[in-house]
């Protein structure tokens, strides 16, 4: 029998893209088997702050164990920007095309696309906190290429790979993306919990 554990998101597709890397351990809950609808503060200055606040909000109001997660896409030439901004880079409203033109227009004529996508999962697990980490380094090309995945997927290239994570099947990405690595260390962990 797979083992029960909530994950502290409101976003479908980090949702599903969860579900995907630690189903065949895990049935990974989600608010709305909760029954929760709220929103989830996130206003730390760090990665690993936002994981960690988002999985103490959820744990202070449902009492559960539970994981959340932050990613941040961290631009070289751009100081580290989007970086813990990435989802409302373009604005609190943005939606994913927003951000992606906001970025490809700040780095227009810069020859660096040196990028690094990471992410922080918090977890509360009798009544301990953890922190697992994932980061994949690629560059940022200069226009969208590919359906697939969300938010930069479309202009992120990791290392070694000829096409961006949205050009990918969501089995390839699944397998060496940042959230896949932090997904991957988290589940080595609780798998080796009694």
């Amino acid at each position: 029998m797979q083992k029960e554990i909530l994950f502290a998101t409101n976003n479908p597709h980090k949702l599903e893209e969860i579900r995907a890397i630690a189903g065949r351990h895990f049935r990974v809950l989600s608010l709305g088997d909760k029954n929760f609808k709220g929103d989830i503060p996130e206003t730390s200055a760090t990665i690993a702050g936002n994981a960690l606040q988002k999985a103490r909000y959820i744990h202070a109001i449902l009492g559960s164990d539970c994981f959340a997660d932050d990613t941040g896409l961290e631009v070289e030439a751009l100081g580290g920007a989007p970086g813990v901004y990435s989802a409302r880079y373009a604005g609190e409203n943005a939606t994913y095309h927003d951000n992606v033109v906001k970025l490809l227009t700040a780095l227009e004529g810069i020859s660096n696309r040196r990028a690094c996508f990471k992410t922080v999962i918090a977890l509360i697990l009798k009544e301990q906190e953890y922190l697992f980490e994932g980061q994949v380094c690629g560059q940022i090309t200069t226009r969208l290429s590919g359906t697939g995945g969300f938010g930069y997927d479309p202009v992120f290239r990791p290392d070694g790979f000829p096409e961006t994570f949205a050009e990918m099947s969501a089995e390839q990405k699944n397998s060496i993306s940042h959230r896949a690595l932090a997904t991957s260390a988290l589940t080595d962990f609780l798998l080796r919990q009694v």
